[in-house]
């Protein structure tokens, strides 16, 4: 099993923060693809993704296939919507699938958007149009480039599945 050393999980946010997250795994997809990896953040991460062939790759980035170590959990938090407190709100459509320890010695999450339906989706299907996803690929890896801090993207993959973007939102489809 080459997806059990590809990953060195050490997952503090379980370990530490029961009641703070919900564990769920993600959905299985029907058709995954790999539309991009990126090769430099995961030499940076210190992860071993060269033993894997793209099959293999594809169903870990789609969430088919969890590597060992993995606790995928949606964060619950608390904060301000609509103009006030809410006690819970969550990732509707996020899953942490675990940390790593990068080659420099940082905590790094490794993180699912657009995994499926978590508790916290308020009716969403909890899944990611690929064409937001390429764009946030873009614009974080040239912010990251200009040395601005900012989450980068490891991978992209197509699910083979269609994604109901909010109506209102147009530039999302």
């Amino acid at each position: 099993m080459a997806a059990v050393a590809a990953f060195r999980f050490d997952n503090s946010f379980a370990r530490e923060l029961p009641g703070f997250y919900f564990p769920l795994r993600p959905g299985v997809v029907r058709a995954p693809r790999l539309l991009f990896l990126n090769d430099s953040l995961s030499e940076e991460l210190g992860l071993n993704l060269a033993s894997l062939d793209a099959t293999a790759r594809a169903a870990i980035f789609a969430g088919n296939t969890l590597p060992d170590g993995a606790e995928p959990l949606a964060q619950a938090y608390a904060g301000h919507q609509f103009g006030g407190f809410a006690a819970q709100l969550g990732d509707g459509r996020a899953l942490l699938l675990g940390e790593v320890i990068d080659r420099q010695g940082r905590r790094r999450d490794i993180a699912f958007k657009g995994s499926g339906r978590t508790p916290f989706a308020r009716g969403g299907d909890g899944k990611a149009a690929v064409g937001p996803m390429l764009r946030e690929v873009l614009v974080s890896e040239a912010m990251h480039a200009l040395g601005i801090p900012t989450t980068r993207a490891l991978a992209v993959a197509a699910t083979g599945e269609q994604v109901y973007a909010n109506a209102f939102c147009p530039a999302q489809c």
